[in-house]
């Protein structure tokens, strides 16, 4: 017995960040058998555009910002960053991580706090200075 493949095809407006122009686009997602492929990206104005917009939709990832305790330090907390981008998915349990996390001062710009933060390859690191007390 033969089986068809389930396929949907649609339409999603995107409006591009990558730059200040903004543009906004139309993008065709394909979607066969649970596998999705971004087969039209139009009216982007250039082609980072199109690899924004498949990047979007088919693996979307962010860089987190947020700010881990200090012990011992003339703040109280030093703001932080991930070093790269984590899948948008592992947000919400990379923050887990991090709100448990403490360090002791003195904090340097650029010092590792966690490493390979959930096993994504990606560090999480110091975005300013936080001197002992």
């Amino acid at each position: 017995m033969e089986t068809q493949n389930e396929c949907k095809k649609q339409t999603i407006p995107m409006t591009c960040i990558i730059c200040p122009m903004g543009c906004n686009m139309e993008v065709t997602l394909d979607e066969c058998d649970g596998k999705k492929t971004v087969t039209e990206v139009r009216d982007n104005g250039c082609p980072r555009g199109a690899e924004y917009a498949k990047k979007e939709l088919l693996n979307p990832t962010r860089t987190l910002t947020t700010t881990i305790s200090v012990t011992g330090g003339q703040l109280p907390v030093v703001p932080v960053k991930t070093a790269g981008e984590v899948p948008k998915g592992m947000l919400l349990s990379c923050m887990e991580v991090i709100r448990r996390q403490k360090t002791p001062a003195p904090v340097k710009r650029g010092d590792v706090l966690v490493y390979d933060i959930l096993g994504t390859g990606i560090n999480v690191i110091a975005c300013s200075d936080v001197e002992k007390v």
